[in-house]
């Protein structure tokens, strides 16, 4: 077996100066083939620009990418800025012929030499992100999400190594998001297929991704899987990441019972909850936040109020008042 990454950054660097400095700072990395890895952080962080280098859009100012130990080129020296191996899709869908039926969009980027193999990748293609029946059906009638699906499946129908996904899920109506990530890990599974994606939402790539990379202010803050990085984030920059967490000072974590010489504390809504107590009901539900099969409580105390996960809704009102106990926290 080759010792050679399969496709991996050196040191590279590329800043964009401003009153704000941003861009990509000496970053090195190795992405992991047949692997879906992710990229997140706050916008203005480098992912697109990170994204944009491993593909070849641009050119680092320092370092290079490597593509199975071949450099690749970048839009200065290549006439079609992109590695032949890979594909790129955004959550922009204007590239597609809105007039033309979903089919054509498609098979037009397989070649004309074999007809009956055009035809067949095409139609698994358009099976693989579960489109074959909208095949007659012009673009311009489409929804968003089955646009995406489209651009998805027009980037596939070649058979790249690497398929880069730039927020692709922004255009997505949320009832549809879901179906679709687990397409395109099923397409993993089954092809082999390496996925790089950035993302700002938690839930994307907590459900999605094999691999997290979490960049702050151009560098990689940390790396690791994401149940890893979400249960034991090293940094509170991280939890804040994946997760709409509490965080107290010193002061409001005492006023829950936590001693601590750090800055912060971190607690998980999933990781307080209410208890039965005859005696000390301290908190006050002051608000209910209805989402379906779960509800958000937020409780106060004094100065302090906890967002809290409660999976029985309906079973407290504002104006209730509650004991708490907290089952875990981190510390910064």
């Amino acid at each position: 077996m080759s010792s050679t990454p399969f496709l991996q950054a050196l040191s590279i660097s590329k800043i964009y100066p401003g009153e704000r400095q941003s861009g990509v700072k000496n970053i090195s990395l190795q992405i992991q083939e047949g692997k879906i890895t992710a990229i997140i952080g706050e916008s203005g962080s480098g992912k697109s620009t990170l994204l944009r280098m491993l593909y070849g859009l641009l050119s680092p100012d320092e370092g290079e990418v490597q593509f199975k130990g071949e450099r690749i080129w970048g839009p200065e020296e290549k006439l079609i800025p992109g590695h032949d191996a890979m594909k790129m899709v955004t959550q922009d869908t204007d590239g597609l012929n809105i007039f033309a039926k979903v089919w054509d969009n498609i098979a037009v980027l397989m070649p004309n030499t074999d007809v009956a193999a055009k035809e067949e990748r095409t139609e698994q293609v358009l099976k693989q992100l579960n489109i074959f029946k909208l095949a007659n059906k012009r673009v311009a009638d489409l929804s968003g999400g089955e646009k995406q699906r489209v651009a998805i499946a027009r980037a596939l129908i070649t058979r790249p190594e690497v398929l880069l996904l730039d927020e692709p899920f922004n255009q997505v109506d949320t009832s549809f998001r879901e179906g679709l990530q687990q397409d395109i890990r099923q397409i993993v599974q089954d092809t082999g297929l390496t996925v790089i994606m950035v993302s700002h939402d938690p839930a994307e790539v907590l459900s999605m991704a094999d691999e997290l990379l979490v960049l702050q202010d151009g560098e990689i803050l940390e790396a690791g899987h994401p149940k890893e990085l979400y249960q034991h984030p090293q940094n509170l920059y991280t939890a804040r990441l994946l997760t709409n967490c509490n965080v107290l000072t010193q002061d409001e974590a005492k006023l829950c019972g936590i001693k601590t010489q750090k800055d912060c504390v971190v607690i998980y809504p999933e990781w307080a909850v209410t208890t039965s107590s005859w005696t000390r009901k301290n908190w006050t539900v002051k608000q209910v936040l209805f989402k379906g099969n779960y509800e958000d409580l937020l409780l106060e105390y004094k100065e302090v109020v906890l967002r809290l996960l409660n999976d029985q809704p309906g079973k407290y009102n504002e104006g209730d008042r509650l004991h708490l106990k907290i089952g875990r926290y981190l510390e910064y």
